[in-house]
């Protein structure tokens, strides 16, 4: 499998991103197509940043800022292809969550609403789909220390925006070296938004090609670049590595079943069950297993023998998961007079929607107010969703 694999040693911009991935072998075209149908014609050329090669991307765009719908419409109506323009999307709903966790409800996009960051997002969008790489890795993502100055005034380094953007993700970071911004709410929104598997998780691989994107800034002795490599893996499909904890357990009361598989998910667990088994003698129990990161192993094998007093437990070390690419999706209806919004998580396969389903903590809260069965909330909420998935092109009808 071809693994597209980030490396931001020097941060990450939105630019920048577009500028590896086309010197890495996107389709120049398409990119300046769909950047062009949102902001103009972008200018695309190759420069030096402290003795390396890289491309460099500038779109051009007027300072005007914009709202979130009026984002998304100029990205629904770019030139795009479809999968990229879904993903662009998604991007900006990942910075208006997190303004919305920093500023509240109805939070303005500032500097990440303006027009240079939409052709950026759609153009980096555009250029990763050009690719169709099998998988995206990105290793530890340099922020950047000092302050800065944005809409809000003087703020500390990495911006709030940022800070929101990568604690919603599993990105990884480091400080970085210099008293500057290294990474941008967008270079933030768009590494997350195309990480699917972590570096650690490739195994062996074999580069077979290398991008440098350049930065606007040109320091001395020090290369202001992000490099993008394509690596061949042996990995089959997106997925990552988990390890499986597994006990035997007969004298265990089902509340206390339900106490500890409620506390192993708390842990960092991604998935706990109970499942009866006819043990020896003919005695009823349960089997527990867990499912979790190779680095929660220990933490949730110490839960497991606290909780259900076990004396062994089994540990089926870095077995290969294949995992679908997922997202979240809020949705808006309306039910017995009352406006809701659900999220609604989806599965993805080859740039369309297999499967999705409302948001159950969500969805029963929601019930619960209004006093109305669960299955007509969640039967709401999906069939609002399918709808609109069918319009944007992402579901089969």
């Amino acid at each position: 499998m071809n693994t597209l694999l980030f490396d931001p040693f020097n941060g990450a911009a939105g630019d920048m991103i577009i500028g590896s991935l086309l010197d890495l072998g996107a389709d120049e075209g398409l990119v300046r197509a769909a950047m062009r149908s949102v902001v103009g014609e972008p200018t695309i050329e190759r420069v030096d940043r402290s003795g390396i090669r890289a491309v460099r991307v500038r779109a051009h765009a007027p300072v005007e800022h914009r709202t979130l719908e009026e984002v998304l419409d100029r990205v629904a109506g770019s030139d795009a292809p479809a999968p990229a323009r879904e993903m662009a999307r998604r991007v900006f709903l990942r910075i208006h969550r997190a303004e919305e966790s920093i500023h509240g409800p109805g939070a303005h996009f500032h500097e990440v609403g303006a027009d240079d960051a939409v052709a950026d997002v759609v153009g980096a969008c555009t250029a990763l789909h050009a690719l169709g790489v099998g998988g995206v890795a990105v290793h530890p993502v340099a922020l950047g220390r000092g302050f800065a100055v944005g809409a809000h005034g003087t703020f500390p380094i990495p911006a709030p925006a940022t800070v929101a953007i990568l604690a919603a993700s599993d990105l990884r970071t480091v400080p970085g070296n210099e008293e500057r911004e290294l990474c941008t709410p967008t270079g933030a929104a768009l590494l997350a938004e195309f990480s699917t598997v972590r570096p650690e998780d490739l195994g062996p691989a074999t580069i077979r090609a290398v991008g440098y994107g350049a930065g606007s800034r040109d320091p001395p002795g020090r290369p202001n670049v992000l490099r993008s490599m394509l690596v061949a893996t042996e990995e089959r499909g997106h997925g990552d590595r988990i390890d499986i904890l597994e006990t035997n357990v007969d004298d265990v009361t089902g509340e206390a079943l339900a106490y500890t598989i409620g506390r192993l998910m708390e842990e960092g667990a991604r998935d706990a069950s109970a499942i009866p088994v006819v043990m020896k003698k003919g005695r009823s129990g349960h089997l527990v297993r867990v499912i979790c990161r190779p680095d929660a192993t220990d933490n949730l094998i110490g839960v497991m023998a606290a909780e259900l007093g076990t004396l062994g437990i089994r540990c089926i070390p870095m077995v290969h998961r294949a995992v679908a690419e997922r997202t979240i999706e809020p949705v808006t209806v309306t039910l017995r007079g009352r406006e809701l919004t659900i999220d609604v998580k989806c599965g993805w396969c080859g740039g369309k929607i297999a499967s999705f389903k409302a948001e159950y903590e969500q969805a029963a809260a929601s019930a619960r107010d209004l006093g109305v069965p669960l299955r007509e909330v969640t039967g709401a909420v999906e069939a609002a969703a399918r709808r609109i998935f069918i319009e944007r092109g992402v579901l089969e009808p």
